[in-house]
């Protein structure tokens, strides 16, 4: 029944999911579904058992001397599959016989040991018979004569240690057996607790089951959230990706051309500034040529003074009179041709704002989010429908379901199964009262064999006299005499009804622990029952054939128990796949094909979306065709590439005074240092200005060069850039938004994957998690069975069979012994002779 709850919760869960492989799989944003609600099992399936251990370590190792064997696998398999007895001479066949050989010969150990203790049983009451009968005769010590001998102390005191540690030892048995009962009865009086706790465990694993499978399925509002929440952001999401494809060639397009339309500002700029610069410095050259020729006429009529006919003046008159050719200007911007029908169809061009144009491009390019939202607003409600209609689906398929009612029976039997183990525990507490009482009872035989074997000890030992003859012995030591031959006698009497208990349980609880409990530990007992037709002849696997009515599955014991160890979910632990596969019913086509449907048939059109009207396009053709690649720029480079004056007038200015110098004083040298300030002041005042306005020209015209040179190429490249974006756009966006839209529909498909397979993962590992079974075997077997019962039974049977063997020493010891502590009736103190009895 249990079985039937899990594949009905995990139909449950697989009805309301499903599977699709698509061909692009983009890792969408991960779901977080957090963890599915488990409690903590209380059970915990391992027993301490304590200071006893060291008994149950120390008897464990005394079967492992009996036998050695590992455990056999093979032999347990054929005896089990071999059938005995049903014809006539089977045990007879040499199959049969070669088997039978293999099981003895792995029982050789016990066997031996079960041999002894028969022996010990039949021959040790036998040799009790005739010993009494024989005492009775006055012979085996029973005739009241001692014969002294010079040893006599010495033979005493031996046989005296000899006693007393055969008793220790048998002492030492017997608290061995009586831990061993006494422990088995805490252990059956503590079991009660450990079996409401694996019943609680039971109960936590039928009731918290629902809630894990409500759990699984209320994450379904996390994935419809999630996809709700990407289909209200659709202009965000395919919309941007739609408009960042679009925007690999639209945008370099739009760029080239608010590029090139401040290339036409630029242009306009320049042109004024070469307008200006050359008005500027045709009137400035006039000017500085005018002054420098009043300089040179001046410095001229002051050479010509007749202190210049001096010796010592001559000859750097005559230098500064040569150097006077040298006051000129250098460049002549007279001849420029003007750039004024450049500029004024410039201006035209300017008249229309291309930036502005360009710049509603960018604007109608950039409102792509707003258009998909604008044209998907029809589809994506019906995608929120289909959404909505899967969770109406899954929460009308849960309530068909009868899974209430499943786990109430299954509660109801639980109870009363936990009713039932409640009502009859009194019971087993009451048998477990009479085995305790009577493994006491035996116990107490030993005790009060030991009782008169200490008892005797110590009187015989106190009341002893060494002055005193035999027959003059006090009453003390005769009674420790007497106190060991009771002893003896009831050794005679109990010690075969131990050896009888003691066999049975060896044989019994040796074997339980050498062929149950440690191939359990080890698992080969599981691998014993997967052999296939072991238990039945018919199936192949047992546990299949039980559980899905097919035994060519592999569903092992072995398998099972570990997978509940590791507290895996029932799903995974039973392969309930073979009876109901989770990937046939977790199959989220049936729900996600609907929504892959509308996703596909979204249409987006973005033909309103113009990049630059043809008002744009002519304004850059107007400009192409303004005129300025027809400008020379060789002549104005020419011109600006000369210097102002031929010569540096700052330097002229600095050599001409350096001369007047190297003159006598006088008017002379005045008047030349006078002439020296003028230029620098025209040098300051003219010639300064003018080389900024060349500065300005030379960059204007360079400007002018660069944007000229193949320009009706670079305006045809920018139209035909913006037209094969527009192209784009109006005729191939469609590819792109294909694209981009199965991309966006995987992203959503792909939310129903994630929650697939955590849903997949929590049925396999956490849903209905199966510890509490293996919890109940490990209870049975381990703790039950093997530490409890087996552990306690081999203690018993070991600390009782140790006792009853030492009794046998024991025995002899204390026939000894009594000689020397009984009063005797005759005595011979000069007879040196062995003694005879």
């Amino acid at each position: 029944m249990a079985v039937e709850l899990c594949l009905l919760l995990l139909l449950f869960c697989g009805s309301t999911i499903s599977e699709v492989q698509p061909i692009y799989k983009p890792p969408p944003g991960t779901l977080d579904f957090g963890f599915v609600p488990a409690k903590t099992y209380d059970t915990g399936a391992y027993h301490e058992p304590g200071p006893i251990g060291i008994l149950f370590k120390i008897v464990h190792a005394f079967l492992y001397l009996v036998q050695p064997n590992s455990f056999p696998q093979d032999l347990i398999r054929k005896l089990a599959q071999q059938k005995f007895g049903n014809t006539q001479g089977d045990y007879q066949k040499p199959e049969n016989v070669v088997l039978t050989l293999q099981a003895i010969y792995y029982e050789i150990g016990f066997i031996v040991s079960a041999a002894l203790g028969l022996l010990f049983i039949l021959l040790l009451p036998l040799v009790g018979l005739c010993f009494c009968m024989c005492r009775c005769c006055d012979n085996c010590g029973g005739e009241m004569h001692q014969r002294q001998k010079k040893n006599a102390d010495c033979q005493r005191s031996c046989f005296a240690t000899f006693l007393f540690v055969a008793s220790l030892i048998i002492s030492v048995g017997v608290l061995c057996a009586y831990a061993a009962n006494q422990h088995l009865t805490n252990q059956v009086r503590g079991a009660k607790k450990l079996v409401n706790s694996n019943f609680k465990d039971l109960k936590i694993f039928l009731n918290d089951t629902p809630a894990q499978i409500d759990y699984l399925v209320s994450q379904y509002n996390t994935t419809k959230d999630k996809a709700l929440s990407d289909l209200n952001n659709v202009g965000p999401l395919l919309g941007s990706r739609v408009q960042e494809q679009l925007g690999k060639e639209v945008r370099p397009a739009l760029d080239a051309a608010l590029t090139m339309a401040g290339a036409i500002r630029e242009t306009k700029e320049a042109l004024e500034n070469v307008s200006v610069s050359v008005e500027v410095l045709q009137e400035g050259t006039e000017r500085l040529h005018a002054n420098l020729t009043d300089v040179k006429m001046h410095l001229s009529n002051t050479l010509n003074d007749s202190a210049c006919s001096a010796a010592q003046a001559a000859s750097t008159c005559n230098i500064i009179r040569n150097s006077l050719n040298q006051l000129n200007i250098n460049a002549n911007f007279s001849g420029l041709p003007g750039v004024s029908s450049q500029l004024a169809k410039v201006n035209d061009v300017l008249k229309i704002d291309l930036s502005s144009l360009v710049q509603k491009g960018y604007a109608a390019f950039n409102d792509t989010p707003d258009l998909v939202v604008n044209q998907t607003r029809n589809i994506l409600s019906d995608i929120k429908n289909v959404l909505e209609s899967i969770g109406s689906n899954i929460t009308t398929f849960t309530k068909t379901l009868p899974v209430q009612k499943i786990l109430a029976d299954l509660t109801i039997y639980l109870t009363q199964s936990e009713a039932y183990v409640q009502d009859y525990f009194p019971v087993v507490e009451q048998y477990d009262f009479y085995r305790w009482l009577g493994c006491l009872i035996l116990c107490c035989m030993v005790v009060l064999i030991l009782v008169f074997y200490y008892l005797g000890l110590l009187c015989g030992t106190c009341g002893y006299d060494k002055h005193a003859s035999p027959t003059t012995r006090g009453c003390i030591s005769n009674t420790g005499g007497n106190f060991l031959m009771a002893g003896v006698g009831f050794s005679f009497l109990f010690s075969w009804v131990l050896m009888i208990v003691v066999a049975l349980t060896f044989v019994t609880g040796g074997n339980v622990e050498k062929l149950v409990c440690e191939p359990f530990e080890d698992k080969t007992l599981f691998k014993v029952l997967d052999t296939p037709y072991l238990l039945n002849q018919h199936w192949k696997n047992y546990l299949s054939g039980i559980l899905f009515k097919n035994p060519n599955i592999n569903l092992t014991f072995e398998k099972v128990y570990s997978d509940c160890k590791e507290n895996k979910g029932i799903y995974t632990s039973l392969h309930l796949e073979h009876l109901f596969n989770i990937n046939e019913f977790l199959n989220i086509s049936m729900y996600t094909e609907d929504v892959a449907l509308k996703i596909e048939h979204i249409q987006i059109n973005l033909s309103k979306i113009i990049l630059l009207d043809e008002i744009g396009k002519e304004n850059l053709l107007n400009f192409s065709s303004s005129g300025i690649e027809g400008i020379n720029f060789a002549a104005y480079l020419t011109e600006i590439n000369k210097s102002v004056t031929k010569v540096d007038l700052l330097s002229f200015a600095n050599d001409l005074e350096a001369r007047a110098d190297q003159l006598p004083k006088g008017a002379l040298e005045n008047a030349l240092k006078g002439h020296a300030n003028n230029i620098r002041m025209i040098h300051n005042q003219q010639v300064v200005p003018l080389e900024q306005a060349m500065s300005t020209l030379n960059q204007s015209v360079r400007l002018l060069k660069r944007t000229s040179s193949e320009l009706m190429v670079k305006v045809k490249n920018v139209i035909s850039a913006v037209n094969a974006a527009q192209l784009l756009i109006n005729n191939n966006a469609s590819q792109v938004i294909v694209q981009e839209t199965k991309k966006y529909m995987d992203t959503i498909v792909g939310y129903f994957e994630q929650y697939i397979e955590w849903v997949k993962e929590s049925i396999a590992m956490e849903v209905a998690a199966c510890k509490p079974i293996a919890n109940v075997i490990d209870t049975a077997v381990d703790i039950f069975l093997c530490s409890y019962i087996t552990d306690s039974v081999n203690t018993f049977w070991f600390g009782l069979g140790g006792s009853s063997i030492f009794l046998i020493p024991a025995i002899i010891f204390a026939v000894k012994l009594s000689k020397y502590y009984r009063r005797m009736d005759t005595e011979d103190v000069y007879d040196d002779s062995v003694e005879q009895w």
